[in-house]
């Protein structure tokens, strides 16, 4: 096991504990009904069990799949191919997984720009594109031919015309930069406060509030590819109700549905890595306790850099606290 440093707050699972964690994921042997996977997660490769998943069960898909790169993920490589045959690889799995989806359902999917296109190519067949979210990764290596790389993409779909968004559930609270008034005095648009002037704004598709997980947030762990907490919980908050199920066929180290969890919601996935596994169910186990989510407070999501003012607000509501960790600033 690596050495950490001594902030370091990275998960770790203790070879002590791996065997403990495991006994508390499921496999599936034949076809279940859905309370028989809620709140649980699947330890299978997705095609060993994507046939036995229940039909109409799922009210929103977060799936992050393995982007069309090479990319080892515990003991399995991922290697990175040609267009046409990632589509297939895509195809094979987003078609089945297809009859588990309710007619009202929502679906995102996760890709990075150059498998965006294939993504597209292959979800369109089967959905109604809505949007395509584009969010910024600020970590990354430069690069010295080209732009550095630090976005990713999720898109939008749904399963017919009949679906839910509440878009007052992921508006964005920005500082007012110019704090216009009407003719009475009164502010135009923004709230004025004794701890400053904040406007509520509508969510574009254009997200820069996000932080990649990192050596010193609570919620960071080894995976190579873990999504924020916030950047999920926007996800579920605009595109499920409380109660509803929330699945994640690639859940990785948990992220969907440690943050279902914290919402709310029912959850289930499946990942096939033992590694990843162990770090979800310890997440999850976490979450019994503490519900907060990194940048969302107080019922509201924060831009960065506002760490200072979510502290000076109050919160009855235990699942909007904010983390106080030992976090920069900069990074909230």
């Amino acid at each position: 096991m690596k050495a950490r440093a001594p902030r370091n707050r990275t998960l770790v699972v203790n070879q002590d504990e791996a065997d403990i964690l495991m006994r508390q994921t499921i496999s599936l042997g034949s076809p279940v009904m859905a309370n028989e996977i809620e709140n649980k997660l699947i330890h299978q490769d997705l095609f060993a069990c994507i046939d036995l998943l229940p039909d109409a069960f799922i009210d929103l898909a977060i799936i992050d799949p393995p982007y069309n790169l090479t990319k080892k993920f515990g003991n399995n490589k991922f290697a990175k191919t040609t267009a046409t045959l990632y589509e297939e690889w895509l195809e094979s799995w987003v078609s089945k997984l297809k009859r588990c989806l309710t007619s009202t359902a929502s679906i995102y999917f996760c890709c990075d720009w150059q498998s965006s296109k294939s993504m597209q190519s292959v979800i369109e067949k089967h959905f109604i594109v809505r949007n395509r979210v584009t969010w910024e990764r600020e970590k990354g290596r430069g690069a010295n031919a080209n732009w550095k790389n630090c976005s990713e993409d999720i898109w939008f779909c749904t399963v017919s015309d009949e679906y839910f968004f509440d878009v007052e559930a992921v508006k964005l609270k920005r500082k007012v930069i110019a704090p216009y008034r009407h003719a009475s005095g009164d502010p135009k648009d923004w709230e004025e406060t004794s701890n400053g002037n904040y406007r509520l704004t509508h969510p574009s598709n254009l997200w820069t509030d996000i932080s990649i997980p990192f050596w010193s947030m609570p919620e960071n762990t080894d995976h190579p590819t873990q999504k924020p907490e916030k950047l999920i919980a926007k996800l579920i908050l605009a595109s499920s109700k409380s109660g509803d199920f929330v699945f994640d066929p690639f859940f990785g180290s948990g992220t969907t549905c440690v943050v279902a969890k914290k919402l709310n919601r029912k959850f289930s996935g499946v990942e096939q890595e033992s590694e990843y596994c162990q770090m979800a169910v310890k997440r999850l186990n976490r979450a019994e306790s503490d519900r907060t989510i990194q940048g969302y407070h107080d019922g509201h999501f924060w831009e960065r850099n506002s760490l200072a003012d979510q502290k000076q607000t109050k919160s009855t509501d235990n699942e909007t606290q904010t983390i106080v960790g030992l976090f920069d600033e900069q990074y909230n």
